[in-house]
């Protein structure tokens, strides 16, 4: 029985058979190792011209978004000028007017009547004015200009207002200049 095992082993062992080993098979198929290159080849060819497209694509929504935001900065206050025109014409006439009579009490009604056209069209645009008068004093939304003697129950408080603060919907845009007590 010995001898029938070695014949057996001398059978599996066959040099030749190598290209039925797993993994040797570029051995014994040459021409495809080159097609498989080529195929290769062909797909970071691909790779890369999807590549410089996309690169392209952005450089083009890079400069186009530029372009948009400086039109923008250009023109964003268009719609508030155009407001404010209405009323540029408004004095002209108020600037006529005051030459030509010397009626106060009409001069006064319509400088009124221009100053309300223009505050309407501020709150129109989001623009409220702060009150500040008799409130606490803020550093968030008040610029202290000078501090005055007031009696107890004022101290801390605002006293006068040199010039109004401003909002923009809710925006804090220009601190009040204020008179405090202490």
């Amino acid at each position: 029985m010995a001898e029938k095992e070695t014949t057996i082993d001398n059978n599996d062992m066959n040099i030749n058979a190598d290209a039925d080993i797993p993994g040797d098979t570029h051995l014994s198929n040459p021409l495809d190792e080159t097609s498989e290159l080529e195929k290769v080849s062909a797909e970071l060819q691909e790779q890369k011209d999807k590549y410089l497209r996309q690169v392209a694509e952005f450089d083009n929504f890079r400069r186009r978004s530029a372009k948009e935001r400086m039109e923008l900065v250009q023109t964003a206050g268009k719609d508030i000028i155009v407001s404010l025109l209405d009323v540029l014409d408004d004095y002209d006439r108020a600037e006529k007017q005051m030459q030509s009579t010397d009626d106060i009490e009409q001069i006064k009604t319509g400088t009124v009547l221009v100053f309300n056209k223009l505050r309407n069209i501020l709150q129109q645009k989001g623009v409220s004015a702060m009150n500040s008068i008799n409130e606490d004093f803020d550093v968030e939304k008040h610029e202290a200009i000078t501090e005055i003697e007031v009696p107890a129950d004022q101290k801390g408080k605002v006293v006068d207002e040199l010039q109004k603060g401003y909002y923009l919907n809710d925006k804090l845009i220009r601190f009040a200049k204020v008179v405090v007590g202490k």
